[in-house]
């Protein structure tokens, strides 16, 4: 069983391309067998800003369970679900609606963002503002305690840190919740207790975050406690009520910038895609017609490859051989742009070989597609409503 709890989703875009695969898939496929991981077609938020396009949601899920599987996603390893298929999600963003001030939604940087993005449509919708807000709720419905973001996603992830963390504030004090806590501590035994006592007064004066973690480790080593004085435990630590909703870190990983066909970063809106399951004919067409510095006018010119935007692709694909046997061809014009595409081609698709061999059952059989989407929502339920039982308990909806 793993300590750690990993989420993530996509929107559902139909088949994906070469840059969802390197920004994101593919880290998915090594962090499943790391740690306990969730994956899910985030379909609410694709109705966020495209609310009056929904003629291809159910296909475009489809195409994009069927690239996560083939990519090497198992679900033997990660759990794979569908977001509207788990209510709790909608429940969620509701309550926390109820505690979360206006102005944290107006700041999201993306959301400003987005707007002049997305110009063409009317985004002045309570969806699209209150999207981070169901974002920190597929989070916390799951308590994962680690999110996989890039640099520019942190923002989001410390919004809901926020969120759980004035959620905690507000509702989890008990009755009586500092006399339950002295009682617990008690139940540490007179070695645990000082100790226990002495890391928490560390802690809340002087800010001792070593004092912290070494508390956090002498809880975990204690086997006789009920799941609720562990809580109470590690409220009373930090100086907050009872832990009901997990605050989450950003698990960051290195982006890597997947080039489009024309030099910028690959993208359906660009028009300058590479599928991950394309045909190998079309990969090759593509590749071989790619722009190329405009200074090999001849065969016989020399260029520069941080010119060219077929070097990009080389800095992904290419081992430090191939690298400098294409800066030193292309400066002195030593190579021909077809040969120097070439390898390009063939590293392209001797990775994408498997995939479209591994997709080849998923497109035969699609129930196959459907029956692993059941069983994750099913799993994905279960852990769901765990914490949305505390969460109307702590709230007080519990009556009836």
């Amino acid at each position: 069983m793993y300590a750690d709890r990993v989420l993530s989703g996509m929107r559902p875009t139909g088949a994906l391309h070469l840059g969802n695969y390197h920004g994101a898939l593919k880290n998915w496929v090594k962090l499943q067998h790391e740690y306990e991981c969730l994956f899910f077609v985030a379909d609410w938020h694709a109705l966020t800003t495209h609310y009056d396009t929904r003629d291809n949601i159910e296909q475009d899920t489809h195409e994009m369970l069927v690239d996560w599987l083939a990519a090497g996603l198992d679900p033997a390893h990660a759990t794979l679900f569908v977001q509207s298929r788990i209510s709790e999600h909608a429940e969620l963003t509701l309550l926390l609606g109820m505690i979360t001030p206006l102005g944290w939604l107006e700041r999201v940087p993306t959301f400003k963002e987005q707007q002049s993005h997305l110009s063409d449509r009317d985004l002045s919708t309570y969806g699209f503002l209150g999207y981070p807000l169901m974002q920190s709720a597929d989070i916390l419905i799951y308590r994962a305690n680690m999110v996989p973001v890039g640099e520019d996603q942190v923002s989001h992830i410390e919004f809901t840190r926020e969120v759980a963390r004035r959620f905690n504030h507000t509702y989890g004090r008990e009755p009586g919740f500092e006399q339950k806590a002295e009682a617990a501590v008690k139940k540490l035994g007179s070695r645990r207790s000082k100790l226990y006592q002495e890391l928490r007064t560390r802690y809340q004066q002087q800010g001792d975050d070593e004092a912290l973690e070494s508390a956090h480790a002498l809880l975990g080593e204690v086997q006789n406690l009920s799941a609720g004085d562990r809580e109470r435990l590690f409220g009373y630590l930090e100086g907050s009520g009872k832990m009901i909703l997990t605050e989450p870190d950003a698990l960051l990983t290195k982006e890597a910038r997947m080039p489009g066909l024309d030099g910028r970063k690959m993208s359906k809106s660009y028009d300058n895609t590479i599928g991950l399951r394309e045909d190998p004919a079309s990969v090759t067409k593509k590749i071989r017609t790619m722009p190329t510095d405009p200074a090999r006018v001849r065969r016989t010119d020399p260029g520069d490859p941080e010119k060219c935007p077929v070097w990009q692709f080389h800095l992904v694909y290419s081992d430090e051989e191939t690298k400098g046997w294409v800066q030193q061809g292309c400066r002195t014009a030593g190579i021909g742009c077809l040969d120097c595409k070439q390898r390009v081609i063939d590293a392209i698709l001797a990775e994408q070989k498997p995939i479209r061999e591994r997709a080849e059952a998923y497109i035969e059989d699609p129930t196959i597609v459907r029956n692993i989407v059941a069983d994750g929502c099913e799993k994905a339920k279960k852990l769901a409503q765990d914490t949305l039982r505390d969460v109307r308990e702590a709230m007080g909806l519990t009556y009836g």
